[in-house]
């Protein structure tokens, strides 16, 4: 039997995520009812409105599966309640890159990352490359610009 894998994520990501399921849920009756109204105009075969639909409907149960699958795997984590000297899930981050200039960034999931935010994935190149790194610790990260060289300044749970 395989096991399922925990997916962490921080409380604010997981809220957000079942916003969206709540939200998608809430548009099921609106697609069976657009379905409805398509089919009663008659030959399925050339009708587009009905077809249109069919795959609106298709994408939303798909959508409201994957995130059902996200939430049943969830491991909510907070930042604050860790500690240590080590770069861990949920962590915030300043870097130095190679002219000195600080970067700060915090380790999240791959849903709740946004990079114009500093939030960056677990599973990104950087953050894979960070995760167990310790201050003044030097990390190479390839990225498809090249290899990019930082250095840890300071770790946060905050």
């Amino acid at each position: 039997m395989a096991t399922v894998e925990k997916m962490p994520m921080l409380k604010e990501g997981y809220e957000k995520l079942t916003a969206e399921l709540k939200r998608l849920k809430a548009e099921r009756p609106l697609i069976v009812d657009a379905i409805e109204e398509a089919r009663a105009h008659g030959d399925l075969s050339e009708n587009a409105e009905y077809h249109a639909a069919k795959e609106q409907q298709g994408q939303n149960e798909a959508t409201i599966s994957d995130i059902e699958g996200k939430l049943s795997r969830a491991q909510i984590i907070d930042p604050k309640e860790l500690s240590g000297d080590k770069i861990v899930f949920g962590a915030t981050v300043t870097l130095l890159d190679e002219d000195d200039k600080p970067i700060k960034y915090q380790i999240v999931s791959e849903t709740e990352a946004d990079a114009s935010k500093g939030r960056i994935s677990y599973n990104s190149p950087i953050g894979r490359a960070l995760i167990g790194r310790k201050v003044d610790d030097e990390v190479e990260v390839s990225v498809p610009a090249g290899d990019r060289y930082y250095l840890v300044s300071r770790i946060e749970f905050i």
